[in-house]
């Protein structure tokens, strides 16, 4: 009779091992069900048959090992530690997938199999375990994540350097090879989660009088630019914003890749449309731009546009053009590094989009159209731990023939993180705000 014995670590030989040979099994089936004329197995279908032939490989390996007599087997919880390493092998992504379930782990940067590191949520940085055991083994499961991503048309080689998908989890990966050393693997891990604007005022991303500010503001239908540097939490804080719009409202959502997730929460939103972009496939086509939704999300009868990220001329002046004309409360994000920049960010994109529109354009364009930039920062503490905040507040004031003319409303102090009343809300737009909730007189009284 045999006894078990504690769980030993998994032995990747034998994970690629088993691996290999449920693979065959598996194209051996897909190869049957070809010559008899039968429909391909539905994706999940297959990775459901895939469990059987990797439950009868592990049983398999198992009896062998009895009949060499290995004497102790491992315990029932090891089996399943095997066959779960098995099935991200073939299936998915492999080692990484637990690195992927690590909730502290916000983004892992892969530079060669071995040279792996974890971007902790508190803003650390450490070094992972190997994901392969080469380089090759790096650049297969890559190839075989965007199969299962439903993107086998896309080559992964040499001829084909780049690769960007969006993982089955909503995790965002971008893959290089070739015009690199070594094969580099980028992965932004999806993590979704209900976020507030009380959540956030919790973790001391703004004081109490912005987030009654920032709550007034969304309940008023001002159109609101989210800036920021890359990771400052710029997704994050629009989020919360979209999450304090009306239950009864219409969200259509515009993104490069699904991040916002405001469709799972019924609770929040009854009525949402959240649209992707399409990259195109290996011929050149079926892609679908940002552009093109945004200005499709307009047909939709939206009460609001999200639009997750802008990065083009094209879209930022979709996006524009539709807060002009009755899409007021629109939100998006835009990469800037403080909030007055974000001006000249649009002009550039605008100049240099589609439209080709002139300074001038872009400009009257955007005075029209915007009401608020809040610009998000973060800063690194001496133990490597990163706090995010909204360190400004632009309102954006009109137009005077040659630039955005705006006004900081909420800055940080030398010695804070958190931004502060500075210049006063122009009078129409105070009246506005205080209509649903927000007075600054208030404030002023009683701080």
């Amino acid at each position: 009779m045999s006894v078990e014995t504690a769980s030993p670590a998994l032995d990747y030989t034998l994970v690629q091992s088993l691996r290999t040979k449920t693979a065959e099994r598996l194209r051996a089936e897909r190869r049957r069900r070809a010559d008899a004329g039968q429909p391909a197995l539905a994706p999940d279908d297959e990775r459901e048959f895939g469990r059987s032939l990797i439950a009868a490989a592990v049983d398999e390996h198992r009896r062998r090992e009895l009949l060499d007599g290995a004497g102790l087997l491992p315990t029932a919880q090891a089996d399943a530690n095997l066959a779960a390493a098995i099935e991200a092998a073939l299936f998915g992504l492999g080692r990484l997938e637990p690195l992927m379930a690590d909730p502290t782990v916000a983004n892992i940067e892969i530079n060669g199999y071995d040279r792996v590191w974890l971007y902790r949520t508190d803003g650390t940085v450490q070094a992972g375990p190997p994901v392969a055991d080469s380089d090759a083994e790096l650049v297969e499961w890559v190839r075989t994540a965007a199969i299962y991503a439903g993107l086998s048309s896309r080559p992964f080689d040499p001829a084909n350097p780049w690769l960007e998908l969006r993982l089955p989890d909503g995790s965002r990966l971008c893959a290089l090879m070739s015009v690199v050393a070594r094969p580099v693997v980028s992965v932004r891990l999806f993590r979704l989660q209900r976020v507030m604007l009380d959540d956030l005022h919790a973790l001391g991303g703004f004081n109490e009088q912005l987030h009654a500010f920032l709550a007034a503001a969304v309940r008023a239908r001002c159109n609101v630019m989210v800036s920021g540097e890359t990771f400052a939490g710029k997704t994050t804080l629009l989020r919360a914003l979209g999450n304090a719009v009306p239950f009864e409202e219409r969200l259509v959502t515009a993104e490069h890749f699904l991040e916002l997730g405001f469709e799972h929460f019924p609770e929040l939103h009854r009525d949402v449309v959240a649209m992707e972009e399409r990259l195109a496939n290996a011929e050149g086509t079926g892609g679908l731009t940002l552009l093109e939704l945004v200005e499709r999300s307009r047909r939709m009868n939206p009460d609001r546009i999200i639009v997750g990220e802008v990065r083009g001329g094209g879209e930022i002046v979709a996006m524009l053009d539709a807060m002009t004309q009755g899409e007021d409360g629109s939100l998006s994000t835009i990469h800037a590094r403080d909030s007055r920049t974000v001006f000249h960010r649009i002009a550039t994109y605008a100049i240099t989009g589609r439209h080709r529109l002139p300074v001038e354009a872009s400009g009257m364009l955007t005075s029209a159209a915007l009401d608020l930039v809040v610009h998000m920062t973060k800063v690194r503490s001496d133990d490597g731990r990163v706090h995010r905040f909204v360190s400004s507040v632009r309102e954006v004031v009109g137009w005077d023939g040659t630039q955005v003319v705006s006004s900081e409303v909420f800055a940080t102090r030398p010695g804070e993180l958190v931004a502060r009343p500075a210049a006063p809300l122009t009078e129409q737009r105070a009246e506005r705000l205080a209509v649903h909730g927000y007075d600054a007189r208030d404030w002023a009284v009683s701080r």
